[in-house]
């Protein structure tokens, strides 16, 4: 396979894999196994005449046999699970952006998450990613009345509690400027403004960082946690921050006095205001973007 094919190929079984897994590291996992196969089959002497299609199916099972497994780890992770962050493409196109943002926003991969790995495999293959019923059944190994009814009854789950997001990317950018500044300044008031009065603030450290154990809710009291958390920061050495387009919504980058990750913040926003905050703190779900801070070691330091 040369490298043209390859950079053709590859975007589209990786955002099958990572919007199944929520994982960067196990999605790029899957997509190597899945070329490899590839290469394999060839070499054996198959006529492939799709290979994307030959792709798509083969990360697509692989990544329904490790979501299948996953489910007895995520039942012992310490904390909140969240999906590890994506920072944005260079894809200008408006469409596209817009597409992105819903199906890859942490708020629908945590949705995914209560799906099981059949409904949530048949769900993204015809919803997200147009694939016909018959092929489907193929994939996830089942008839194809049943691949219509998975994605039947995973649809309605997810129509139930879906987050319709801000069209407006100005409007988008503009309320995370405000809930930024106002978070360093700790205007309590100003942030609680932004908020929607039911916002839900996430966070995951995995065991391995400081973070909240449980979701908080309510716009006051995540305005509080959220200043008091920045304040704790500030006697860490301080950090800076870097605004990111992230999983398709508008976030920041966090860094500690070295330059090293620290943290990914991102937002859900809907209606004109924020409607949920995820905070990503845990440095195995962040090693993917550069150098990572020790949390731990900066609090010691500091305390």
């Amino acid at each position: 396979m040369n490298e043209e094919e390859f950079d053709a190929l590859r975007p589209s079984a990786f955002a099958i894999a990572y919007r199944m897994l929520g994982s960067v590291s196990e999605a790029e996992d899957m997509v190597q196994e899945g070329f490899l196969r590839l290469h394999q089959a060839r070499e054996g002497g198959e006529r492939i005449e799709s290979p994307r299609a030959y792709l798509s199916t083969v990360v697509s099972r692989l990544s329904l046999d490790h979501l299948r497994s996953a489910r007895v780890r995520r039942e012992t992770y310490v904390g909140e699970w969240l999906p590890e962050p994506l920072l944005a493409s260079g894809d200008d196109d408006p469409a596209r952006k817009l597409e992105i943002a819903d199906s890859l926003s942490l708020a629908f991969l945590v949705l995914l998450e209560s799906l099981s790995p059949e409904q949530r495999a048949a769900f993204l293959l015809h919803e997200v990613f147009d694939e016909p019923y018959d092929r489907i059944a193929e994939i996830v190994g089942t008839s194809e009345p049943n691949a219509r009814q998975l994605v039947t009854r995973a649809r309605r789950h997810v129509d139930e509690r879906r987050l319709r997001f801000e069209p407006s990317r100005e409007q988008r950018e503009e309320l995370a400027t405000r809930f930024f500044a106002a978070a360093e300044e700790g205007d309590l008031e100003g942030l609680e403004e932004l908020l929607a009065h039911d916002v839900v603030l996430h966070a995951d450290g995995g065991g391995k960082a400081p973070a909240i154990k449980r979701a908080v809710h309510g716009r006051t009291k995540v305005a509080r946690t959220l200043i008091a958390g920045l304040r704790a920061g500030a006697r860490f050495g301080g950090f800076t921050t870097r605004r990111e387009e992230v999983n398709g919504q508008p976030g920041a980058l966090f860094f500690d006095r070295d330059g090293r990750l620290a943290g990914v913040m991102l937002l859900d926003v809907a209606d004109g205001q924020i409607q949920g905050v995820s905070s990503i703190v845990n440095p195995d779900k962040l090693r993917h973007l550069g150098p990572v801070a020790d949390l731990q070691a900066l609090r010691r330091e500091h305390t």
